[in-house]
Protein backbone atom coordinates (compact mmCIF):
# COMPACT_ATOMS: atom_id res chain seq x y z
CA UNK A 1 0.00 0.00 0.00
CA UNK A 2 1.02 3.45 -0.94
CA UNK A 3 3.86 3.19 -3.61
CA UNK A 4 4.33 6.50 -5.01
CA UNK A 5 7.54 5.47 -6.79
CA UNK A 6 8.46 8.78 -9.00
CA UNK A 7 5.21 11.04 -8.36
CA UNK A 8 4.97 14.51 -7.18
CA UNK A 9 3.07 15.57 -4.26
CA UNK A 10 2.20 18.28 -3.28
CA UNK A 11 1.32 19.35 0.35
CA UNK A 12 -0.31 22.95 1.00
CA UNK A 13 0.79 24.27 4.86
CA UNK A 14 3.65 22.42 4.31
CA UNK A 15 5.32 24.44 7.92
CA UNK A 16 2.14 23.80 9.72
CA UNK A 17 1.20 20.97 12.51
CA UNK A 18 0.61 18.53 10.08
CA UNK A 19 2.13 19.29 7.23
CA UNK A 20 5.43 17.73 8.56
CA UNK A 21 3.79 14.46 8.84
CA UNK A 22 2.29 14.05 5.30
CA UNK A 23 5.50 15.16 3.76
CA UNK A 24 7.37 12.82 5.69
CA UNK A 25 4.88 9.80 4.97
CA UNK A 26 5.11 10.81 1.07
CA UNK A 27 8.77 10.80 0.65
CA UNK A 28 8.59 7.57 2.46
CA UNK A 29 6.83 5.98 -0.04
CA UNK A 30 9.17 7.27 -3.08
CA UNK A 31 7.03 10.13 -3.84
CA UNK A 32 8.84 13.57 -4.78
CA UNK A 33 7.47 15.92 -2.39
CA UNK A 34 7.10 19.76 -2.79
CA UNK A 35 6.08 21.63 0.06
CA UNK A 36 3.61 24.77 0.01
CA UNK A 37 3.72 27.48 2.46
CA UNK A 38 3.08 31.63 3.08
CA UNK A 39 6.62 31.93 4.67
CA UNK A 40 9.89 30.20 4.10
CA UNK A 41 10.98 26.82 5.75
CA UNK A 42 13.24 24.15 6.07
CA UNK A 43 12.93 19.83 5.02
CA UNK A 44 15.58 17.49 4.73
CA UNK A 45 16.98 17.63 1.50
CA UNK A 46 14.36 15.25 -0.23
CA UNK A 47 11.50 17.88 0.22
CA UNK A 48 12.06 21.73 -1.22
CA UNK A 49 9.29 24.22 0.08
CA UNK A 50 7.88 26.77 -2.13
CA UNK A 51 6.26 29.82 -0.91
CA UNK A 52 2.99 30.83 -2.51
CA UNK A 53 -0.35 31.90 -0.78
CA UNK A 54 -3.47 29.00 -1.31
CA UNK A 55 -5.76 32.04 -0.82
CA UNK A 56 -4.19 33.65 -3.92
CA UNK A 57 -5.25 32.43 -7.09
CA UNK A 58 -2.05 34.18 -9.39
CA UNK A 59 0.48 32.91 -6.53
CA UNK A 60 -0.90 29.17 -7.23
CA UNK A 61 -0.84 29.96 -11.04
CA UNK A 62 2.67 31.16 -10.78
CA UNK A 63 3.63 28.06 -8.43
CA UNK A 64 1.95 25.42 -11.48
CA UNK A 65 3.88 27.16 -14.18
CA UNK A 66 6.90 26.38 -12.13
CA UNK A 67 6.76 22.79 -10.76
CA UNK A 68 4.02 21.38 -13.22
CA UNK A 69 1.11 19.10 -12.88
CA UNK A 70 1.15 16.91 -9.33
CA UNK A 71 0.00 12.99 -9.34
CA UNK A 72 -1.14 13.72 -5.67
CA UNK A 73 -2.31 16.88 -3.36
CA UNK A 74 -3.24 17.25 0.40
CA UNK A 75 -4.92 20.44 0.71
CA UNK A 76 -3.90 20.86 4.08
CA UNK A 77 -3.27 24.49 4.71
CA UNK A 78 -5.43 26.13 7.20
CA UNK A 79 -5.83 28.06 10.69
CA UNK A 80 -7.13 26.81 13.69
CA UNK A 81 -6.75 27.55 17.44
CA UNK A 82 -5.91 24.88 20.01
CA UNK A 83 -6.85 25.02 23.39
CA UNK A 84 -4.51 26.99 25.77
CA UNK A 85 -4.76 29.12 28.12
CA UNK A 86 -2.14 31.77 26.47
CA UNK A 87 -5.05 32.05 23.75
CA UNK A 88 -7.29 34.71 23.61
CA UNK A 89 -10.66 34.41 23.87
CA UNK A 90 -13.74 36.68 22.97
CA UNK A 91 -17.55 35.81 23.69
CA UNK A 92 -19.74 35.03 20.92
CA UNK A 93 -21.58 38.26 20.18
CA UNK A 94 -17.79 39.96 20.26
CA UNK A 95 -15.65 37.30 17.87
CA UNK A 96 -14.66 39.72 14.88
CA UNK A 97 -16.11 39.04 11.74
CA UNK A 98 -12.76 39.50 10.28
CA UNK A 99 -11.53 36.47 12.12
CA UNK A 100 -14.46 34.37 11.03
CA UNK A 101 -13.49 35.65 7.49
CA UNK A 102 -9.72 34.72 7.59
CA UNK A 103 -10.45 31.32 8.74
CA UNK A 104 -12.93 30.57 5.84
CA UNK A 105 -10.71 32.27 3.77
CA UNK A 106 -7.81 29.56 4.47
CA UNK A 107 -9.51 26.60 5.42
CA UNK A 108 -12.13 26.46 2.28
CA UNK A 109 -11.12 29.13 -0.06
CA UNK A 110 -7.91 28.03 -0.35
CA UNK A 111 -8.73 24.27 -0.25
CA UNK A 112 -11.23 25.68 -3.24
CA UNK A 113 -8.34 27.82 -5.32
CA UNK A 114 -5.75 25.04 -4.66
CA UNK A 115 -7.98 22.38 -6.26
CA UNK A 116 -9.36 24.31 -8.99
CA UNK A 117 -5.60 25.62 -9.53
CA UNK A 118 -4.30 21.98 -9.83
CA UNK A 119 -6.88 19.29 -10.13
CA UNK A 120 -8.14 20.95 -13.38
CA UNK A 121 -4.58 20.31 -14.73
CA UNK A 122 -5.18 16.63 -12.97
CA UNK A 123 -8.12 16.36 -14.61
CA UNK A 124 -6.89 17.67 -17.91
CA UNK A 125 -3.56 14.76 -17.26
CA UNK A 126 -6.53 12.08 -16.78
CA UNK A 127 -4.96 11.31 -13.23
CA UNK A 128 -4.59 11.80 -9.68
CA UNK A 129 -5.57 12.14 -6.45
CA UNK A 130 -6.60 14.57 -3.89
CA UNK A 131 -6.61 14.76 -0.18
CA UNK A 132 -8.17 17.27 1.59
CA UNK A 133 -8.13 17.78 5.84
CA UNK A 134 -11.16 17.85 7.07
CA UNK A 135 -11.73 17.91 10.97
CA UNK A 136 -13.52 16.09 14.01
CA UNK A 137 -15.74 19.25 13.85
CA UNK A 138 -17.01 19.33 10.27
CA UNK A 139 -19.45 16.52 11.52
CA UNK A 140 -20.17 17.60 15.44
CA UNK A 141 -19.86 20.54 17.12
CA UNK A 142 -17.23 21.40 20.14
CA UNK A 143 -18.47 20.61 23.71
CA UNK A 144 -17.35 24.25 25.42
CA UNK A 145 -17.33 22.00 28.87
CA UNK A 146 -13.92 20.71 27.59
CA UNK A 147 -12.28 23.92 27.83
CA UNK A 148 -13.78 25.01 31.33
CA UNK A 149 -11.10 24.52 33.13
CA UNK A 150 -9.04 27.18 31.34
CA UNK A 151 -8.54 30.42 32.99
CA UNK A 152 -9.78 32.42 30.58
CA UNK A 153 -12.45 35.15 30.86
CA UNK A 154 -14.27 35.05 28.65
CA UNK A 155 -14.14 31.75 28.27
CA UNK A 156 -12.40 29.52 25.79
CA UNK A 157 -14.36 29.08 22.57
CA UNK A 158 -13.02 26.73 19.49
CA UNK A 159 -13.49 29.60 16.88
CA UNK A 160 -17.19 28.88 15.33
CA UNK A 161 -15.58 29.19 11.66
CA UNK A 162 -13.33 26.17 12.13
CA UNK A 163 -15.99 23.55 11.95
CA UNK A 164 -18.39 25.86 9.30
CA UNK A 165 -14.88 25.48 6.79
CA UNK A 166 -14.16 21.75 7.76
CA UNK A 167 -17.74 21.05 6.75
CA UNK A 168 -17.68 22.64 3.65
CA UNK A 169 -14.60 21.45 2.82
CA UNK A 170 -16.10 18.22 2.98
CA UNK A 171 -19.15 19.06 0.69
CA UNK A 172 -16.21 20.58 -1.44
CA UNK A 173 -15.27 17.10 -1.97
CA UNK A 174 -18.32 15.57 -2.82
CA UNK A 175 -18.59 17.77 -5.11
CA UNK A 176 -15.12 17.71 -7.04
CA UNK A 177 -15.50 13.75 -6.60
CA UNK A 178 -18.33 13.90 -9.01
CA UNK A 179 -17.14 16.42 -11.15
CA UNK A 180 -13.87 14.63 -12.02
CA UNK A 181 -14.19 11.27 -11.45
CA UNK A 182 -14.69 10.53 -14.75
CA UNK A 183 -11.58 11.57 -15.65
CA UNK A 184 -9.72 10.02 -13.52
CA UNK A 185 -9.50 11.90 -10.33
CA UNK A 186 -10.37 11.35 -7.20
CA UNK A 187 -11.05 12.97 -4.29
CA UNK A 188 -11.18 12.53 -0.79
CA UNK A 189 -11.02 13.91 2.69
CA UNK A 190 -9.01 12.66 5.91
CA UNK A 191 -10.72 14.18 8.89
CA UNK A 192 -8.84 13.88 12.15
CA UNK A 193 -9.67 13.79 15.92
CA UNK A 194 -7.88 15.75 18.34
CA UNK A 195 -4.01 15.04 17.58
CA UNK A 196 -1.72 15.24 20.58
CA UNK A 197 0.42 18.49 20.41
CA UNK A 198 1.49 19.34 23.78
CA UNK A 199 -2.36 20.04 25.37
CA UNK A 200 -2.63 20.90 29.03
CA UNK A 201 -3.21 17.33 31.26
CA UNK A 202 -7.04 18.23 32.18
CA UNK A 203 -7.74 18.35 28.52
CA UNK A 204 -6.40 15.31 27.48
CA UNK A 205 -8.60 13.77 30.25
CA UNK A 206 -11.51 15.31 29.31
CA UNK A 207 -10.60 13.97 25.70
CA UNK A 208 -9.94 10.90 26.17
CA UNK A 209 -12.58 9.65 28.30
CA UNK A 210 -15.31 10.59 25.35
CA UNK A 211 -12.45 9.02 23.09
CA UNK A 212 -13.28 4.73 22.87
CA UNK A 213 -9.34 4.31 22.00
CA UNK A 214 -8.94 6.14 24.95
CA UNK A 215 -6.13 8.27 23.74
CA UNK A 216 -5.23 11.57 20.81
CA UNK A 217 -3.67 10.14 17.66
CA UNK A 218 0.05 10.53 17.10
CA UNK A 219 1.89 11.29 13.87
CA UNK A 220 1.71 7.58 12.98
CA UNK A 221 -2.22 7.02 13.28
CA UNK A 222 -2.50 9.56 10.16
CA UNK A 223 0.04 8.75 7.63
CA UNK A 224 -1.39 5.15 6.98
CA UNK A 225 -4.52 6.98 6.23
CA UNK A 226 -3.24 9.39 4.29
CA UNK A 227 -1.13 7.25 2.12
CA UNK A 228 -4.34 4.82 1.63
CA UNK A 229 -6.37 7.89 0.40
CA UNK A 230 -3.55 9.19 -2.09
CA UNK A 231 -2.15 5.85 -3.25
CA UNK A 232 -3.86 3.22 -5.97
CA UNK A 233 -4.96 1.25 -2.68
CA UNK A 234 -7.80 3.67 -3.15
CA UNK A 235 -8.21 3.26 -6.61
CA UNK A 236 -12.44 2.81 -6.01
CA UNK A 237 -12.56 5.28 -3.38
CA UNK A 238 -14.12 8.85 -3.91
CA UNK A 239 -16.44 11.78 -2.33
CA UNK A 240 -15.42 9.84 0.56
CA UNK A 241 -14.71 11.14 4.64
CA UNK A 242 -12.20 8.97 6.37
CA UNK A 243 -12.29 10.07 9.76
CA UNK A 244 -9.46 9.18 11.92
CA UNK A 245 -10.80 10.02 15.34
CA UNK A 246 -10.47 7.07 17.60
CA UNK A 247 -14.37 6.42 17.22
CA UNK A 248 -15.03 10.00 19.15
CA UNK A 249 -17.85 10.35 16.54
CA UNK A 250 -19.11 6.69 16.90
Amino acid sequence: MGDLSGQLALVTGACGKLGPIWIEALTRVGARVIGVDVLPGEFDGATSIEVADVTDRDSLLALRARIGTPNVLVNNAGIDQPPSGDAGSAAIEDVPFDDFRRVLDVNLAGTFLATQVFGSAMRDAGRGSIVNLGSLYAGIAPDPSMYDHLQLDPPFLKPPAYGASKAGVLSLTRYFARLWGPYGVRVNALSPGGVLGGQDPEFLRKFTARTPLRRLAEADDLTGPLLFLASEASRYVTGHELRVDGGFTA
